[in-house]
């Protein structure tokens, strides 16, 4: 008795949650704080469901610890103060809906060539305008893959709870400062909107990454590489080193250049330092059945389903193994190859026609089956639609 929650007044909840460790949050106001945890300084957005919150928690917080938090005229304003802001030496964080996304993409580009440091979380929803749009989705997966004109690697993480909603936003600027480069954090309606009890100083997080700045003597080549899959170091603009930022091809000096070869390395550069990262990059939760063939692969709010999903099948005798990806990209292939030993079947689930499902396909020996069960109705995936179109179909 000793461990029991003794009889409260509901007006003395709060007090027993503040005892216990726990708080009962939204998964937006965990994207927020995992931010400031991770020393975020900079904020700037535009207002759209279900991301709105975000907004909200960053302009009440930030100011409170010295940082800058800035609601923008619109999305295209909001990422470019972002990139302005990261470029100088802060720690940037936006945050976007459905077709805020598609207004971010030119921006998005330009901070790829510049190598710029960035988080962005994108509340993904089902329409681009009222009605449905305030209603849950997976529909921007392939597009935050491939968002840039030239198609460069991106890293892209995805959250399934609340308290994983602040963990891999941390871990987002570590990743963003280590491979200078934006980082996408994919949630939707029911991972930003819905409020669970969560105790965040318990969530295990990694060392906080600082960024590596240039020596004095390096000033002047701010994107010198000796690889390819080289990071170079970063130069703030206005501050003690010279340095250069361009909207167009540049060489590794900043300077623009029309020169294919020197084009060409840089593009190189910016796939090889995110794909050789991949091991580094990939975060997996594998739940591994001896002797399974068939394999779950699923990511975000989808994953809560197919893991009641698997545990019924268990129960009936079925030999199922699990892949929860809180990393879609780059594709964790090393976990994935390993994880299809034996298997005849992979099921993916998804809240959309199928998207993750493609890359997935690439990917998958002949001989072993692929089905993916999809679904757009604004409505989640359940554990025994799973089963039911994804095992005994």
């Amino acid at each position: 008795m000793d461990n029991c929650i003794p009889y409260t007044k509901t007006s003395d909840i709060s007090k027993v949650g503040s005892v216990m460790g726990l708080e009962f949050i939204e998964g937006n106001e965990a994207i927020a704080r995992g931010a400031l945890k991770a020393n975020c300084n900079f904020f700037a957005g535009y207002p759209i469901s279900p991301s709105s919150s975000i907004a909200y928690h960053m302009l009440n917080k930030l100011p409170r610890v010295g940082g800058v938090a800035i609601q923008g005229e619109d999305e295209i304003a909001s990422i470019g103060m972002c990139i302005g802001a990261a470029m100088t030496g802060a720690k940037a964080l936006t945050a976007t809906s459905g077709p805020g996304m598609s207004l971010y993409s030119e921006n998005i580009g330009l901070a790829v060539g510049g190598e710029t440091p960035l988080v962005i979380v994108n509340a993904q929803r089902q329409g681009p305008a009222i009605g449905s749009s305030t209603k849950g989705a997976e529909g921007d997966i392939l597009f935050t893959r491939w968002c840039t004109s030239g198609g460069q690697p991106m890293i892209v993480l995805s959250p399934a709870t609340v308290s994983e909603a602040y963990e891999l936003t941390y871990r987002a600027f570590n990743l963003a400062e280590k491979y200078r480069t934006p980082v996408f954090l994919l949630t939707n309606k029911e991972i930003s909107l819905t409020r669970e009890s969560v105790d965040l100083e318990r969530v295990e997080l990694p060392r906080l990454v600082e960024r590596t700045r240039a020596t004095i003597s390096d000033s002047c080549f701010p994107y010198r590489l000796k690889t390819l899959h080289e990071v170079p170091e970063f130069s703030d603009i206005g501050g003690d080193q010279i340095t250069r930022f361009t909207t167009s091809s540049h060489d590794e000096a900043g300077y623009f250049t029309s020169s294919p070869e020197v084009i060409q390395k840089m593009i190189d550069h910016y796939s090889a330092k995110i794909e050789s990262a991949e091991e580094d990059i990939a975060l997996v939760k594998q739940d591994i059945k001896a002797g399974a063939e068939i394999l779950m692969i699923s990511y975000g709010i989808t994953s809560r389903s197919v893991a009641v999903a698997v545990k019924k099948m268990r129960e009936q005798g079925y030999k199922v193994s699990s892949l929860t990806l809180q990393s879609l990209y780059p594709i964790p292939r090393t976990t994935l190859n390993k994880a299809l030993v034996g298997i005849k079947r992979v099921v993916v689930p998804e809240m959309n026609m199928g998207q993750y499902i493609q890359e997935i396909q690439r990917l998958i020996p002949t001989g072993v089956e692929v089905v993916g069960v999809n679904k757009m109705d604004t409505t989640l995936l359940s554990p025994d639609e799973i089963i039911e179109r994804g095992v005994l179909s």
